[in-house]
């Protein structure tokens, strides 16, 4: 089903979506099918539309699900199309990034750069120094403060990377 008035304001507040609606490829819309929001062209929505919505496991890329308190927590599957959008972005060390991809926390001593005005709590993609996006987090310190804290001090949240595949793998089979 389409999402209703509150489910796109509350994902308009993670992410802009208008980037990812309109593209010059086509048109693209996001429907929610079991709590996850997925991202879908027109033109195979109109294809989906003889398959009922029982039958149906999935469609388009996943973007993201609605909790039971109705946050949205956005997915990795997300994250080759958003990182390209991103306004705010942390470069990780190449020896800071295998702690990334298994789920840890960045500190100042393995943050590479970060992007210029970044506020503290704001959401960030985080990408390899060969500008390689690794997945999402959330900026524990301002730009400004990185620049001072302690090498140990966390910069930031990890909350999603592309090591989850491989992580998650048992639980998959």
């Amino acid at each position: 089903r389409p999402l209703t008035e509150e489910e796109t304001r509350v994902m308009f507040e993670k992410i802009n979506l208008q980037l990812l609606v309109d593209r010059p490829h086509g048109t693209y819309c996001f429907r929610l099918h079991n709590d996850r929001v997925h991202c879908v062209s027109e033109n195979f929505l109109k294809l989906a539309a003889s398959i009922s919505g029982s039958k149906l496991v999935s469609l388009g890329t996943c973007f993201g699900k609605f909790t039971k308190t109705h946050k949205f927590c956005l997915h990795v599957t997300a994250l080759d199309y958003l990182a390209p959008y991103a306004k705010h972005k942390v470069w990780i060390k190449p020896g800071a990034e295998q702690s990334f991809l298994h789920g840890n926390h960045v500190f100042k001593s393995g943050l590479g750069r970060i992007t210029e005005n970044t506020s503290q709590y704001q959401g960030v993609v985080a990408y390899s120094m060969a500008n390689m996006p690794l997945g999402f987090g959330v900026a524990a310190k301002s730009t400004q403060d990185c620049r001072k804290v302690d090498p140990m001090a966390i910069v930031v949240f990890h909350q999603a990377d592309i090591g989850e595949y491989i992580r998650h793998e048992e639980t998959l089979t």
